[in-house]
């Protein structure tokens, strides 16, 4: 996940005709919204997706989809099994995992039609295996070398000796995620970041929240907008066609498995 999710927030707070005032614990005055950052305003960009307190915008309705049914242990098993015996993550990476993890999400695969949810859930877990090499990888490769602490972020300070690179199904970074995953989900994210990596349940649950928060809202607008939610930049507009291509191939492989037409805007 890349750092441009910052520049998302950032925009967010200067949205125009947004009041923006800094409520960590969503003290916000009576008509504004609590953002999933924890600012006060206006607009779908405070009272939308992950709205905590205030005049929060209605969740969308649930169809009567049972992802249970669509990830079946075969659709599951057929990812997982592609990866070599030695992998960490197959000893890791379970259906029974994913399908707990998804139990304080239950929009999660359930707006729209039925086609709309296995479009969702194709889309899901072609990034999924893109991000974990089918299931073989719990943690970023070499993630440890790297540097994914934003020092300029308050709400969500680094602790000392922590690293947050990528871990688990769609390789949760930097603190400025960490924080808030650990938040919702409840676990110590920015003191305990490992535990992304040693928990198959929370890993799975930080796979899950991100997709519902920053995802999922753009589902309806292709797939490219699901790559460019997850990795911005860094895939996108040229920045790396032979991975977006990779996500493309495994999101359009299961639109097949599960019977349903991948549908248009593949690419970002």
């Amino acid at each position: 996940m890349g750092k441009h999710l910052l520049t998302i927030l950032l925009t967010a707070i200067i949205a125009a005709g947004a009041t923006a005032v800094n409520a960590q614990d969503c003290g916000c005055e009576q008509g504004l919204c609590c953002s999933r950052w924890g600012f006060c305003g206006t607009g779908d960009d405070y009272c939308g997706t992950g709205c905590q307190q205030g005049p929060c915008n209605p969740p969308p309705a649930l169809n009567n989809v049972s992802v249970a049914d669509i990830v079946t242990p075969r659709f599951f098993n057929g990812i997982l099994d592609v990866a070599e015996a030695s992998c960490e993550g197959k000893n890791f990476y379970s259906r029974s995992a994913f399908l707990e993890a998804l139990r304080p999400y239950p929009q999660f695969g359930r707006i729209g039609s039925v086609d709309d949810s296995r479009r969702e859930i194709a889309a899901f877990f072609g990034h999924v295996t893109h991000e974990t090499g089918h299931f073989c990888y719990i943690e970023e490769i070499n993630g440890a070398t790297r540097d994914y602490c934003d020092e300029t972020n308050r709400q969500y300070p680094c602790s000392p000796n922590r690293g947050y690179y990528g871990r688990g199904p769609i390789q949760l970074s930097w603190n400025f995620n960490y924080g808030p995953a650990g938040d919702n989900i409840g676990f110590d994210g920015l003191n305990s970041p490992e535990t992304v990596a040693t928990d198959p349940v929370i890993s799975f649950k930080t796979a899950v929240w991100y997709w519902v928060n920053f995802v999922q809202p753009v589902t309806n607008q292709g797939f490219g907008a699901t790559i460019r939610a997850i990795n911005g930049a860094l895939e996108c507009d040229g920045g790396n066609p032979t991975t977006v291509q990779r996500r493309i191939e495994y999101y359009t492989d299961y639109c097949n498995q599960l019977g349903v037409d991948p549908g248009s805007n593949l690419t970002c």
